[in-house]
């Protein structure tokens, strides 16, 4: 790697250190900004990113983020929570997400042509996941209920995971994964049941050897969130030595160890009784927030900079789509008689931000070399891209706006579905 790029890299990611607590009352996300100084270190720019002669340490980067991300989305869903305003989520997840898959293979075959069947299944899929880093001041806003806040973070944290087996079936009917090597059969078998396996397994263990070793004292509180990374690292490299999917492996392996430290006290465990992953989760929250402004960064250079100089008049029309009607119909689709008003519709609809997943999973499909490869990354670059930006600069105009409006409308109707969770905490 360029010593430079890492120089400049490490500035920015301080420089922003410094003024974050700034920034976070401006339209100016961190996702933002670190995409625009990407831009500018990129071959656009000052030249410093060339994904061709980094292509291993962006690969490496990128995964790393998501694995982290997957694994801590889900340790850190909250069971009580879940169990008060379950619908919304699991409405997201079990109907929107496959209905924003499907919306987003038909338009993209109606606006994408030269791709094929299977290469637009990879584009609606890379795209489906959401991304809450990136509005997240749309789920961190206190005058939001706390139904639709609860509910589109779980959706993150669980959705990236949920797209992933959609995402190599998809790849390997291209004729990617392995290099073609593997039927959608064995795709299905290994990175799906093996890989859930793994990971299930894994983290059950791990979960319970923490519990074990702190309830008799044995284990230094400073030593535990090295486990926890471990039980990570292991569940991820198990599921690539059998040929499975790491970031399944990840995500089971996150939904084992949070549910199993949950279930009672781990001693000096912050966070271990129901209110998220428990065990020390957080010092893998930092990593992996460290790790996500590195790949927002690289992606600004590496991905978005040499995209958008290929781009085409197809790229941003479908990019506006996927955030608009490809995303919010769906949604509006799978919130049918749940009884919430149509701001609250809208607003859920809106706040799905494109992200890291959608990078990661769009690099992969880049390095099979499928026939269609510039086209569908730079669908996928335009899109985060766009994304990046109109989610950040729309989140506190947006939250503030629909908080003030929810604020009116629970003093006209005090039953407001939309307040069920305050009501019911």
């Amino acid at each position: 790697m360029n010593p430079w790029a890492a120089v400049a890299a490490s500035a920015v990611i301080s420089s922003y250190a410094v003024v974050s607590r700034r920034l976070s009352t401006t339209m100016l996300s961190g996702p933002m900004m670190f995409v625009s100084f990407g831009l500018v270190l990129g071959p656009l720019g000052l030249d410093l990113f060339d994904r061709r002669t980094n292509a291993e340490l962006t690969r490496v980067l990128l995964e790393s983020a998501l694995a982290l991300v997957l694994f801590t989305g889900a340790a850190s869903i909250r069971t009580r929570q879940l169990r008060r305003e379950y619908f919304l989520p699991v409405r997201l997840l079990a109907v929107g997400l496959p209905l924003t898959m499907a919306f987003g293979w038909l338009v993209a075959w109606l606006l994408l042509p030269g791709l094929t069947v299977w290469e637009l299944a990879l584009v609606a899929v890379v795209l489906a996941p959401t991304d809450a880093a990136l509005g997240q001041q749309a789920v961190s806003d206190r005058s939001i209920p706390a139904l639709v806040r609860h509910g589109l973070s779980v959706e993150s944290g669980l959705n990236d995971g949920m797209a992933v087996p959609f995402f190599l079936l998809a790849l390997a009917a291209a004729g990617g994964g392995h290099n073609g090597h593997q039927g959608p059969t064995a795709v299905f078998f290994l990175a799906l049941v093996a890989s859930s396996a793994i990971g299930l397994v894994v983290g059950w263990l791990g979960a319970r050897v923490l519990r074990w070793s702190s309830a008799r004292g044995w284990s230094a509180p400073d030593w535990r969130p090295i486990l926890v990374l471990a039980v990570l690292v292991i569940a991820y490299a198990l599921c690539i030595v059998v040929d499975g999917s790491g970031f399944i492996g990840a995500w089971t392996a996150g939904l084992a160890y949070g549910a199993v430290l949950r279930t009672g006290p781990v001693a000096g465990c912050s966070g271990a009784a129901d209110e998220g992953g428990g065990g020390d989760v957080g010092f893998l929250e930092r990593l992996g927030e460290l790790l996500a402004a590195l790949s927002f960064l690289i992606f600004g250079g590496a991905i978005l900079g040499p995209s958008l100089e290929h781009v085409n008049w197809r790229m941003p029309v479908y990019a506006v789509l996927s955030l608009s009607i490809i995303r919010m119909l769906p949604v509006a689709v799978s919130l049918i008689g749940t009884g919430l008003r149509l701001p609250s519709i809208a607003y859920t609809g809106w706040f799905g931000p494109r992200g890291l997943a959608s990078v990661v999973l769009g690099l992969i499909a880049f390095e099979e070399h499928l026939p269609g490869t510039d086209l569908l990354t730079g669908v996928v670059a335009v899109t985060v891209a766009l994304s990046v930006y109109l989610h950040g600069a729309s989140a506190a105009f947006l939250g503030s706006r629909y908080g003030t409006w929810y604020a009116r409308a629970r003093r006209r109707s005090p039953e407001l579905r939309e307040g069920s969770a305050e009501s019911s905490a």
